[in-house]
């Protein structure tokens, strides 16, 4: 246990990396926690339609997450080496990326919206009508098209200047956007200060603008701040030219974090579906339920990314031996703060469904649902500590394993078994679908301990 234990300033720097991406990721989600209620007070039915498509967007989401975390493992590693060249090459491919894949995720959800909402629209007699939902998820969409782009690009900033260690600029720019949000929602969404009242659709359009504002905030001051940051000079001035051998050798690592990703975000999407099968009404308790959970998710989220900023920046300086013992404190102290962020979860899980304008069948729902996932908490912050250390050190295709095959293996057929096969209701399904992934621990426990993650991408 001594070896788990780090030093007071150990603590500070992990804190001062963390707490910057909790705060924003934090603020963010509280902001769409908001957004979830004020669409919720609306009615059951555009609750239910913008959960539906918020989904689908997930995935999007984080395909750019994957994409370009997979570039921004070099770019930690570049800059922790003082390779100023290296690091402007990252910038250059990640912005690449991100127009490629808004491109392709526009394409495809133009092509098969209808379908891929229909997929979650199953009636169970109860609340909720499916052609009114079905309208409002179109609505939704069809709007939120325009925020794609802006979103991948600032993602792009936020996650070069995350893996130079500057957390707080992006969180700044990330408080902004959902400041706006929450203020267009409100306007846009109620019909104030003299404002049509768009219901679903005002929601899409806040957040659109939102997407806008933080782009410019991010972009605007990396770019006004060049002599900081010099690899940001001439990067869209030769945004083609990369070396050929460098962009094989990212594009390497990138592509099965991209694969996870997508292979991932798809099986959560496709366990909701399953879950849908129980009708409309768990539909809309899912939506409650995640949206807390969201919140209090960016516990190990925010942990995970100082693992790897820390961990990448220790390997790209040589450090092997002192990144395999960090890790092993990295996890720990992820597993603590998750522990703590869980059992505050399971505390007010009787109370928050009860904001939502709904049912009292979907209210206690949500409620049994925040509860499972409350205990399970601890176990998501020792697998996502595990991922973002074989990530670290470039072991993509490792971690592609790790997370999305075992999902797509284990959890997905569980959940699809139960589904059709089964009449179990909807919360010991939860239960058992989510007590199926302890089989990650502990092959995430083996492959860490093996300590072969550990290797300088930069030499």
């Amino acid at each position: 246990m001594r070896r788990l234990i780090g030093t007071k300033d150990f603590y500070k720097k992990t804190i001062l990396i963390a707490l910057p991406i909790m705060i924003q990721n934090g603020i963010t989600n509280f902001v769409g926690m908001l957004d979830n209620i004020m669409v919720g007070r609306v009615g059951t039915d555009s609750m239910s339609g913008v959960a539906i498509v918020n989904q689908l967007l997930f995935i999007f989401n984080l395909c750019i997450f994957g994409g370009l975390t997979g570039i921004g493992i070099f770019t930690s590693q570049y800059y922790g080496s003082g390779d100023e060249e290296g690091v402007r090459d990252t910038v250059r491919l990640q912005v690449i990326i991100a127009a490629v894949l808004t491109a392709l995720g526009t394409g495809i959800l133009w092509l098969f919206s209808d379908h891929l909402i229909g997929l979650y629209l199953h009636s169970d007699g109860g609340v909720g009508d499916v052609a009114r939902t079905f309208h409002f998820a179109k609505e939704y969409l069809l709007i939120m098209y325009a925020g794609l782009l802006p979103f991948a690009l600032g993602q792009a900033y936020s996650g070069t200047l995350r893996a130079t260690g500057e957390t707080m600029v992006p969180m700044y720019a990330g408080v902004a956007a959902v400041l706006v949000n929450l203020l267009g929602n409100y306007i846009l969404i109620f019909g104030k200060f003299g404002a049509p009242a768009m219901g679903a659709a005002g929601a899409a359009a806040a957040t659109v603008i939102s997407r806008f504002v933080e782009l410019i905030l991010v972009a605007g001051w990396t770019h006004l701040h060049a002599d900081r940051y010099p690899f940001i000079k001439g990067v869209y001035r030769h945004l083609f030219v990369i070396p050929a051998w460098k962009v094989r050798k990212m594009i390497t690592r990138a592509l099965p974090l991209l694969a996870n990703e997508a292979l991932w975000s798809g099986a959560q999407a496709t366990l909701n579906q399953c879950y849908s099968v129980r009708g409309l009404s768990v539909v809309a308790a899912t939506n409650i339920f995640s949206t807390i959970v969201n919140v209090f998710n960016v516990s190990f989220i925010a942990m995970g990314s100082a693992i790897a900023i820390i961990l990448g920046q220790k390997l790209g300086a040589g450090e092997i031996q002192k990144a395999r013992e960090d890790a092993g404190k990295l996890t720990l102290f992820t597993i603590l703060i998750c522990m703590m962020a869980g059992i505050l979860l399971f505390m007010i899980s009787p109370f928050f469904p009860q904001i939502y304008n709904t049912s009292d069948e979907i209210k206690n729902m949500a409620s049994g649902l925040i509860r499972i996932e409350a205990m399970f908490m601890p176990m998501h912050a020792y697998c996502t500590a595990c991922y973002f250390i074989l990530r670290s050190g470039g072991k993509t295709l490792t971690t592609f394993v790790f997370d999305a095959l075992l999902l797509w293996v284990i959890t997905v057929p569980t959940a699809w078994v139960l589904a059709h096969l089964t009449g179990i209701p909807i919360l010991p399904m939860y239960a058992i679908v989510r007590a199926s992934e302890l089989i990650k621990c502990l092959i995430g426990w083996r492959m860490t301990k093996a300590g072969t993650w550990a290797q300088n991408l930069t030499a």
